[in-house]
């Protein structure tokens, strides 16, 4: 796929492109000093929610279409370009209509593929940047699905936003950044601009310059940061947002390092690394050739392959020790769950095996 970069005559395309304000657009008053104060700071898209998908009924779901005659303002007063999510075929003929510059598919629409192909169908012939955000739970292949459906359409200026997964075990971040996901995307998808967003891979304001920092140092593209002119009174996610002046300090702070050919001690390390891999794959091959051994035990004494008080004593040990020496107790989970995943494989094909 060819894409292209967004077509907005005076978008600097310097890194980061950074796309920010408030989380909802709630009244005009606020729309609009938001706007201003964040182009007063050199922002150059200004985002608002017009509809917003709510978890459960009750909570406050958008102004409508209403909100779309002060985006329209806050063009005619600040020059600023204007970017607002659709779910809805319905939702993208309102926008342009009103003239949006920018629109964005949302973590729930991504992984509606009905939903997709409506909003793609509903743009064709329409030249006009979409930014496709990650569907709520880990699946590239949902992710990439999406973006090849708006593609096939004829839209070419596609970006793609990491906003975090959602996980039921929530622990430091509202959603899960699992940022091997996005680098595999632009593995995959080498030309593919990548947009984070830390507003809601943090669900606080303060993790939003550590996340943001993150994201410039894998060399993603641009950032889209919920910001509001009165954040403690945001009608939603009011944690989750800053100021416009607060925002500034925190772009201003930022340190943006580009990508440079490689040296010689950084060629040797790497070399170190590859070494090391290999040195884990021999071992790894060992282990599960140990794990056969136990399967076939097993399979002539009529045991069951999984021994859950077992696998609970070793996980909880190695996680310990892998904390001692410096790893992240969900790393250690997560390389240890896959090693103990794949011995069950190797005993259960044993096991079926006459």
């Amino acid at each position: 796929m060819d894409f292209e970069r967004f077509k907005l005559p005076k978008l600097e395309q310097k890194r980061p492109i950074i796309i920010a304000g408030p989380c909802s657009a709630e009244t005009e008053e606020q729309v609009l000093t938001t706007a201003k104060a964040l182009a007063k700071n050199g922002v150059q898209i200004y985002r608002a929610g017009i509809w917003k998908p709510r978890t459960k009924p009750g909570g406050f779901e958008g102004v409508g279409s209403e909100g779309l005659q002060w985006l329209r303002r806050v063009k005619e007063e600040t020059g600023l370009y204007t970017a607002t999510e659709v779910a809805t075929a319905k939702h993208a003929y309102e926008a342009l209509k009103y003239g949006v510059d920018v629109l964005w598919l949302g973590a729930r629409t991504t992984a509606n593929p009905f939903a997709v192909q409506e909003i793609a169908d509903a743009l064709k012939g329409v030249d006009i940047p979409i930014l496709i955000k990650n569907p709520v739970n880990p699946d590239l292949e949902l992710w990439i699905g999406a973006i090849e459906r708006i593609y096939n359409a004829g839209l070419h200026q596609i970006a793609a936003i990491h906003r975090g997964f959602s996980s039921y075990d929530k622990k430091l971040y509202r959603n899960q950044p699992q940022w091997h996901i996005p680098i595999e995307l632009h593995r995959r998808l080498p030309e593919l601009p990548l947009f984070c967003d830390p507003s809601h891979i943090g669900g606080k304001r303060e993790l939003i310059a550590p996340l943001s920092q993150q994201a410039m140092d894998l060399q993603f593209d641009g950032l889209i940061i919920e910001s509001h002119c009165s954040p403690d009174n945001a009608w939603s996610d009011k944690d989750q947002q800053v100021s416009p002046e607060v925002l500034d300090v925190i772009l201003r702070k930022l340190v943006i390092r580009e990508m440079k050919q490689s040296t010689e001690d950084l060629v040797d390390l790497r070399r170190q690394i590859d070494d090391l891999d290999n040195t884990l794959l021999e071992i790894l091959a060992k282990r599960m050739r140990v794990s056969q051994a136990i399967g076939t035990y097993k399979k002539e004494h009529g045991i069951a392959v999984l021994q859950t008080g077992r696998y609970n004593e070793i996980l909880e040990k190695r996680i310990m020790n892998g904390e001692k020496l410096g790893m992240s107790h969900e790393f250690m989970r997560t390389i240890l769950e896959a090693i103990h995943e794949e011995s069950v494989r190797v005993q259960i094909d044993l096991m079926n095996n006459d």
